[in-house]
């Protein structure tokens, strides 16, 4: 994916105000771009008040096919911090930044993090996985304290705060999946986004599109799929925040599987909605998943 050429226009009139008019910051004025909503949220948590926290892709947006605005491209401009997932989730953020003339160091908050593959590809949803998380929180935390020693204290405080609730939730997640029997351990989602929690809550996700909201199942893939849904079983179907339901809701046509609601993978909910951060985000999946996968199934 490239930038179109209006937006190279716009980044390059960006980037000479910028040098017509250079801003005086003070040592506080940290500016923080940060690549999608949850993880802007995880660097909100770390920093508290002490820097300004932009975030490029927002709330019940698709990062898979995002396209960069001149906003955006301003904005990661005059950054003196770019936190990115990685994993290959942003395919249009090294095309950004690298385009935006940038002076803003670049860190990749996954670093650490023990990949998932899915069909040979290595799924980006790290944070699906909430000790995952703790590692994302503690990778902004550890770049943050190096930019702003005079707030260490603070930093890490935020930092052991905001984990303390994020394991506590682990726990939480771990102790409730777990009684769940082994026929209601299997669902459906729109893309392969939860594999990090399949992996970390002993769960079994299927999804007739990969890790790549972009891409779409050939009529043959998706009717591999329902034949195995129907022979097979799973407990429930769910939409998701970033793709149409239309999908989902074929393959729940086709095999009566109940869609038991609507699960945030990719982004945070508008304001107003149940997933307005990263532990909200995920409380809500829980309690979905939960709601759906403890009914009875009908005799």
């Amino acid at each position: 994916m490239t930038l179109t050429k209006s937006l190279y226009a716009g980044i390059a009139s960006a980037s000479l105000a910028l040098v017509a008019f250079p801003a005086v910051a003070g040592e506080d004025d940290v500016k923080i771009v940060a690549s999608f909503s949850i993880l802007g949220d995880m660097v909100e948590e770390v920093v508290g008040e002490l820097a300004t926290v932009t975030t490029i892709v927002g709330p019940d947006a698709d990062a898979h096919v995002y396209q960069p605005s001149v906003a955006d491209a301003k904005a990661v401009a005059e950054a003196d911090i770019i936190f990115v997932n990685g994993l290959g989730f942003e395919t249009w953020s090294d095309t950004l930044i690298s385009e935006s003339g940038t002076e803003a160091t670049v860190h990749v908050a996954t670093e650490g993090v023990t990949p998932v593959e899915v069909d040979g590809e290595i799924d980006p949803h790290a944070w699906n996985s909430l000790l995952n998380g703790v590692i994302y929180v503690n990778n902004v935390a550890d770049t943050m304290k190096e930019a702003m020693p005079e707030h260490a204290d603070q930093i890490a405080a935020n930092a052991d705060a905001y984990i303390a609730q994020l394991e506590a939730l682990d726990a939480e997640t771990k102790a409730k999946l777990a009684e769940l029997p082994a026929d209601r351990r299997t669902v459906v989602t729109a893309h392969d986004a939860f594999g990090y929690l399949a992996d970390a809550y002993d769960m079994n996700f299927l999804a007739p599109v990969g890790i790549d909201t972009e891409a779409e199942p050939s009529a043959q893939e998706l009717a591999v799929l329902i034949d195995q849904l129907k022979a097979e079983g799973a407990a429930a179907l769910f939409v998701e925040n970033i793709t149409s339901p239309a999908l989902v809701q074929q393959i729940s046509d086709e095999t009566g599987i109940e869609i038991g609601g609507r699960l945030f993978s990719d982004a945070l909910s508008e304001r107003g909605g149940p997933a307005t951060s990263y532990l909200a985000m995920f409380q809500h999946n829980l309690g979905t998943l939960l709601e759906a996968l403890s009914q009875e199934t009908s005799s």
